[in-house]
């Protein structure tokens, strides 16, 4: 029976960087991953080939409508779907590959086959042809992350009925694609689509998209994506489709109730959220507790229930971000090696990869006024910043909150392009407890998209340069 310090289910974001830092920090470890491939949802499914797909249609949107107003003639772009899709895998292949590499690096053992907790130190591998071992471990952590959430009566085909896994991987580009749910999956895929040629429209449940961002920031966007074309039903349900036909009809109804409307597509991507996967890990047998929620119950160490089982990822509370999982997954094994383990939760940026991006840090001015805090408001657009304005890419704003009394920056929000590579300055300076003063006083390189950062800190304090 193989013995370690540590075994870790599941090798997504979360579960390999907890099994590289563990091993970093001189323990013995082993990885169980289920699938035939290591990197979880985001390497395989999920966050990296979507953002392929996003990269490569913004590409040929680009060459469609951009490149001729700079003055670069090009024959009308030809979509060849098939390479597009071998340009998502090539890319999936290479991290893939990575981690792979990064196991046999750090001496990690990987076991294939699903895992099963047996008790505390005991972990039940089931393999192909049904072969079984069990492991026996000091602690175990448990990194499985989430499944897609599904809609009742809608039974997911990956084929014209699709979760993201099927959207990512289409064979042609729909006539008309009916998303439900206007989160960061459903507006990030329609996106890939929409620039390819297919109709999308949007049904949201509730009355506004991108539910939990800043208010503001959801309705500026919203108007964004509809002068490019998306439609929305907001404050709307699928009750139900019908798959009969060639089309696919969707019986839309208003959430408040009222009459139904029936809209014919030929793909439904339904993307309605996402929850913990837990399944088959024997939680219940071995004692581990779980909320409402169906998620792993974990104190302020990710500690579990049962003594040595411990859960980071999209399986415990918090939202479901891979880079969160990883900070928990670094966070865990510096515990368990007697270290000082910790995730600031104020300060996780969350990025919808559309065009242009929404990025943001911190709390929203929904969050500071149900908390009852006073707060100042900086906005800045990109209509009046200069590298924007040559560009031609001047849609979206910063927006930055700071708390009244002592110009601690709470919260930054940005919709622009390259938003996510900008919202991590923001994401320093308050794991710093920085002022708006400090970031407006910090010299920024001219001209760059970034300034607008600078202008919206000095905004806090109305006293922007160029607006």
């Amino acid at each position: 029976m193989a013995s370690y310090d540590l075994v870790v289910i599941g090798t997504g974001p979360g579960g390999y960087v907890c099994a590289i830092r563990a091993a970093q920090l001189g323990m013995k470890v082993a990885v169980v991953e289920k699938n035939a491939t290591l990197g979880g949802t985001c390497l395989n499914v999920g966050c990296m080939p979507s953002k392929a797909l996003l990269y490569a249609s913004e590409m040929f949107e680009e060459a469609g409508h951009s490149f001729a107003k700079m003055g670069v003639s090009v024959a009308a772009p030809s979509l060849d779907l098939p390479a597009m899709m071998n340009f998502k895998q090539q890319g999936i292949d290479g991290n893939v590959k990575g981690v792979e590499f990064l196991m046999k690096k750090n001496k990690i053992d990987v076991i294939a086959g699903k895992g099963r907790i047996l008790g505390t130190g005991k972990v039940e591998v089931s393999g192909g042809a049904g072969k079984t071992q069990t492991v026996e471990t000091k602690n175990i952590v448990i990194a499985t992350g989430s499944d897609i959430a599904r809609l009742k009566g809608i039974e997911v085909d990956e084929t014209r009925i699709v979760s993201s896994t099927g959207a990512l991987s289409l064979d042609k580009v729909p006539s008309h694609l009916l998303v439900v749910g206007a989160g960061v999956i459903g507006l990030e895929l329609g996106s890939v689509w929409h620039r390819l040629g297919a109709k999308v429209t949007v049904v949201e449940f509730l009355d506004r998209i991108l539910p939990g961002m800043d208010g503001e920031v959801a309705r500026q966007f919203q108007r964004i994506l509809q002068k490019q074309g998306f439609a929305f039903k907001l404050g709307a349900k699928v009750s139900g489709i019908d798959s009969s036909g060639r089309m696919l009809k969707a019986t839309i109804e208003p959430a408040s109730g009222g009459a139904a409307e029936t809209l014919e597509a030929d793909v439904v991507l339904v993307c309605i959220g996402r929850v913990p996967y837990t399944e088959g890990l024997g939680l219940k047998e071995a004692g581990v507790a779980l909320d409402n929620r169906g998620r792993v119950q974990t104190d302020s160490h990710f500690a579990t229930s049962v003594k040595g089982i411990y859960a980071i990822g999209d399986v415990i509370a918090g939202p479901m971000l891979a880079h969160k999982a990883e900070d928990e997954g670094v966070a865990v094994a510096e515990i368990l090696a007697g270290q000082a383990g910790h995730v600031n939760y104020d300060v996780i940026p969350g990025v919808v990869y559309t065009t242009p991006e929404v990025s943001s840090v911190g709390k929203t001015e929904e969050e500071l006024k149900q908390a009852g805090i006073a707060y100042t408001v900086g906005k800045f657009p990109f209509t009046a910043n200069g590298r924007s304005k040559v560009n031609q890419t001047t849609d979206g704003f910063v927006k930055i909150l700071a708390d009244a009394k002592t110009d601690r920056v709470l919260g930054v929000h940005i919709v622009g392009r390259e938003a996510g590579e900008m919202i991590h300055e923001a994401a320093v300076l308050m794991e710093f407890g920085g002022s708006a003063e400090d970031l407006a006083r910090t010299c920024h390189a001219h001209p760059t998209r970034s300034e607008a950062v600078k202008e919206a800190a000095l905004a806090v304090g109305k006293r922007a340069i160029h607006m």
